[in-house]
């Protein structure tokens, strides 16, 4: 029902900054939470950030304060906005939507960061 499309991940330097995007599109009634996971090789999936459609949002700690979440209702877009990068953010970062109508959760394929000198 609903396709996520990723853009704008890359190579930056450490403290350097990005801003991911991911629109939802497909035939669904209505978005509800969205968010980005992110996964390095051998490492866990982490949630890195969620947003809910009245724009209540959660950061993981290891990135609280220096990324933001954000969201379009009308255009089914979230953003990540991420600044001060370190080289432990590196990982391929997913977003995801949830669609609690059918009790569903859909993904993006998936962007790459890489943070590096």
């Amino acid at each position: 029902q609903v396709q996520l499309v990723e853009s704008g991940g890359g190579l930056v330097q450490p403290g350097g900054s990005l801003r991911l995007s991911c629109v939802a599109s497909g035939s669904f009634f209505s978005v509800n939470g969205m968010g980005w996971y992110r996964q390095a090789p051998g490492k866990q999936r982490e949630l890195v950030a969620s947003i809910t459609s009245g724009g209540n949002t959660n950061y993981a700690d290891s990135v609280s304060g220096r990324f933001t979440i954000s969201r379009d209702n009308t255009k089914n877009t979230v953003h990540l906005q991420m600044n001060s990068l370190k080289p432990e953010d590196t990982a391929v970062y997913y977003c995801y939507a949830r669609i609690n109508y059918v009790s569903t959760n859909y993904w993006g394929q998936g962007t790459q960061v890489t943070v590096s000198s």
